[in-house]
Order: structure tokens, then sequence, then C-alpha cells
């Protein structure tokens, strides 16, 4: 593909992803799946102004005073530094090429608006949301959303079944990966942003099972549960089995997990993947409106469905996507499943509430509203968790009673964890 027909590709793409709910990942590798013209660079290429667009779409269409997705690319060419005429000579060039840039593009190219950009504009995010993040974040709003615009790093755990730490950073750094240990995590591993880590997949590490990519602040969380090798602990909310995972290797493949979830075709990846980490005490249940798994856990984790505001760095689709009657849909549902996981809490059992979100409707919201309706929980403060169960390991910043984590403040995705005991 020529440079005039990747940026014809990439208007394609935004252009399909505004009536799609798909992420744009998966959108883009469905798109370039029909076309074997496009070579692997052409893919990057592409996806890479796609994501750049996502991540910037507000200051990019203020910038051309303009939301198509043309006006939003020639936006992102603006962005690079790239002089007009050089980028004109790319419109119009050939047939794969997009039209040529009109003289308002031109103009609005070397001169875009003077006033200052509104908040939202500047940090990016929608501005429906701006009320509340601004609960979330209040005066470092603006420092916490352009550090979300920020590339992620991609995040490790250590599988402690059939690795250790420091032997997984020797090894990937022998892969020519910039591996460090996480600040944080005992087991995480983190990776700079950067060309090659769509391999990590491949690695000799992932496939014997000895890593797993898990974000850090998922890591913490997972940690949060405290479970010990003679404890029955529920994933409620297990998807395809990341904390389930994790929790068999803090419980050293003792005790049980059930790992539960109502999509039955991502709940069927969970034993594969417990079969390469060696994991042998989880089990999956399916679960349904009347069935759920019997009898009382001493842990119950309800790792939420949310709106993943947490992850705009690495889903920067996700921001445009969400509506209000979305988050209306998974504050409902995750009442539910709070309330499905405190009917099977044993007696001094904790139940621990989790979300990959930043927004106050999602976390504190949900907390409070349950602590209202059962009186025989209470919170116990997550920092205390962290101190009995990791020790000396340093407490994360955005640890107190509650866990908030963000890219600013913990240098991890957005996550919130509460826990609960139940009353003998």
């Amino acid at each position: 593909m020529t440079p005039a027909a990747r940026l014809q590709a990439a208007m394609d793409i935004l252009q399909g992803l505004e009536g799609s709910n798909e992420a744009a990942d998966r959108f883009v590798r469905h798109w370039f799946s029909g076309r074997r013209y496009a070579g692997a660079k052409d893919r990057a290429s592409v996806a890479d102004r796609v994501h750049d667009v996502l991540r910037h779409r507000a200051s990019y269409a203020w910038r051309m005073q303009s939301h198509t997705p043309r006006a939003l690319v020639i936006a992102s060419l603006a962005s690079e530094g790239v002089p007009m005429e050089e980028a004109a000579a790319l419109f119009g060039s050939s047939a794969y090429a997009p039209p040529e840039l009109s003289v308002a593009e031109r103009a609005q190219y070397v001169a875009p608006p003077r006033e200052p950009m509104p908040a939202w504009v500047e940090g990016d995010y929608p501005e429906w949301l701006e009320p509340e993040l601004a609960r979330r974040f209040g005066d470092a709003l603006g420092d916490e959303m352009k550090a979300m615009l920020a590339r992620a790093a991609v995040d490790l755990r250590t599988n402690t079944l059939r690795a250790n730490r420091d032997d997984m950073v020797t090894g990937l750094g022998g892969l020519g990966l910039a591996a460090v240990p996480t600040p944080f995590s005992p087991h995480g591993i983190r990776i700079p942003a950067g060309p090659g880590l769509g391999a990590l997949q491949n690695s000799p590490f992932f496939q014997a099972g000895a890593v797993e990519i898990q974000d850090e602040a998922s890591q913490i969380a997972a940690l949060l549960c405290a479970a010990r090798s003679d404890m029955r602990v529920l994933d409620l909310a297990a998807g395809a089995g990341g904390k389930s995972l994790a929790l068999a290797a803090e419980m050293k493949n003792a005790g049980q997990i059930v790992a539960a979830d109502r999509d039955e075709k991502r709940l069927a990846e969970i034993l594969p993947r417990a079969r390469r980490a060696g994991a042998t005490n989880i089990t999956s249940f399916i679960s349904t409106e009347g069935r759920q798994p019997e009898g009382a856990f001493d842990v119950v984790l309800v790792d939420a469905p949310c709106s993943g505001s947490g992850t705009w760095r690495r889903n920067p689709g996700l921001k445009w996507q969400l509506k209000p009657d979305r988050l209306d849909v998974l504050t409902a549902l995750q009442d539910e499943l709070l309330e499905t996981g405190a009917a099977r809490v044993r007696e001094g059992g904790r139940l621990i509430y989790a979300t990959c979100s930043l927004l106050p409707r999602e976390n504190e919201d949900r907390v409070e509203a349950f602590l209202m309706r059962h009186a025989e929980f209470s919170a116990v403060p997550a920092c205390d968790v962290w101190r009995e169960t990791m020790g000396e390991n340093p407490v994360p910043p955005g640890m107190d009673n509650l866990f908030r984590a963000s890219p600013l403040t913990t240098g991890t995705d957005g996550f919130f964890a509460a826990i609960f005991t139940r009353s003998g």
C-alpha cells in the first residue's frame, strides 16, 4: 500500500467503527482479513493511525472543526508536524488516495481555531462524562486525562506455578524486550510500549504458561482477595479466567476455585488456559438467571462488567462508544452481581468488588448502595488487607479504604476495588 492508500484505509475503518460496537483492534483485524494485498507494515501503520485518532478524536475534530473520519485523519497528519504541502501531496495522488484537499481543509490545516479548547476537548474525553470524571479526579482531571492519552506498557504476571519473576525478566530480556519488574505486584513484569510486542503470545514463556498478560492493577486486585490454599473461592464474573489463574497461583494449586460466568464462549477459554498454566484447582460453571454455584465460599470476587473507562489507553474507542443508557445497564448488572455474590459468602468470609472503571457511578456509588442494603456486611480497608497479605511490599498509591488506580497515580490501567466482610 502507498502512504496515500494507508490514509484512505484509516478513513474507511474509522467510518466503519462509527456504526459498530466492536473493539477497534478487532475491527481492524477483521477489516484486513479480506484484503490480502496489505502487508504487515501496512496493517501496523493503519492501525496506529486509527488508534491515534481514537485517542485524540475530540481535539482533532476541534482543530478541523469537523468530526468526519477524513477530517480526523487530516488532523492526525497536522499533529505529526507534517508540512501542509507535503500532506496535500498525499491526497488525489492516485486512484487509491483520498480526494484532494479542499481550500477550506488547507486553511484549517495551517490555522486551527485560536480560542482555548474546552477542558473535555483538551483532555480528549466525552463531554457528557465530564461531571462524572470530575467527581473522581477533581482538580487533577486534566493531568489524569493527559496521562490516559499515552500508549500503555504491556504488563505480565509471572505464573509462580511455573516460574519465578527474576528468571522471566532475564529470559524476556534475551528476546530483546526491555522487561523490568513492576513496582507493586511481586509477580509483575512491565515491557514498554513499542514494536514487537504483538509476538509476545508466541514466545516460549507464554506458550509454556510461565507468564500471562495482566495489568499490574488487576494483579493487585487479585492479591487483595488474600486467597489461601485452604479456601473455597468463587470468581463470579470470571470471563476468560485471568483472575482465576492468578488466584490459583496464590493458592499454590490447593483449595477450590469456581470460575463462573454467563458468557459460555468466554468461559470456555478458562480450562485450556488453566492446563497451560498448570492450575488444577479451577472448575468452571456456566451461570444462568436461576442457576448459580451452590454452597458458601470463603472469598467471592465480583470483577464486574463495566464501562472499561480505566482501559482507555489500550482501547481508546471505548471512550466514544459508551453512552448514558449503556452505563445505566451496567450499573444495574453490577448491583445484581453484588447481590448474587453476597448470598454466597460464608459468615466471616469476604466479598471483593472490582471494576476496570474510573467512574464513581460504577465504583463508590455501587459500594455505598450495597452497604445500605446489607447491614450484615462491613467495609474492610484495602490498605490493611494489603499489609496483612503482602508484608513489607509497599502499599500502592491510591490504596486506602478503597483501591483506586490510574495511569497517573499508579502507572497502571484505571482500576477500583472494595473489600467487605460478612459478620458472623
